[in-house]
């Protein structure tokens, strides 16, 4: 079952299947004709969701201007250049799909600000810690 079929408890139609339970199919240049009609709206509609989401988030922004000589707060992360080590491992049980997990100390860090990375991701930045 499809995830829209089992959220709606319908199935999905798309652009091209957009035909009532009971009706007839097109075939043939009808359909072609149809489907383009449907796509043409899609866009349409999606012009005009976009155009309202720009202009509500031009609202709430600003341009910001800064003077010579002014003070400003900074966020500032340390780097983490380099893994260390690895402190544990564990291993996430989703419905589908088990994703693999682990502890890693990175270099400018204390045990206790370890961070969880992904297991296949550390692998390809840094193989040289599975060796």
């Amino acid at each position: 079952m499809a995830p829209f079929e089992a959220l709606y408890g319908r199935r999905c139609r798309s652009p091209i299947g957009w035909f009532e339970v009971r009706e007839a199919k097109l075939i043939g240049p009808n359909l072609v004709h149809q489907a383009m009609e449907k796509v043409k709206i899609i866009k349409e509609r999606l012009k005009i969701a976009q155009s309202r989401q720009k202009s509500f988030s031009d609202v709430h922004r600003r341009d910001l201007e800064f003077k010579e000589d002014a003070w400003l707060f900074l966020k500032v992360s340390p780097m983490k250049e380099i893994p260390v080590a690895i402190l544990d491992r564990k291993i996430q049980k989703l419905r589908n799909k088990e994703i693999a997990s682990m502890k890693v100390l990175w270099r400018n860090q204390q045990v206790e600000e370890a961070m969880w990375k992904a297991e296949e991701e550390m692998k390809k930045k840094y193989p040289h810690l599975f060796e």
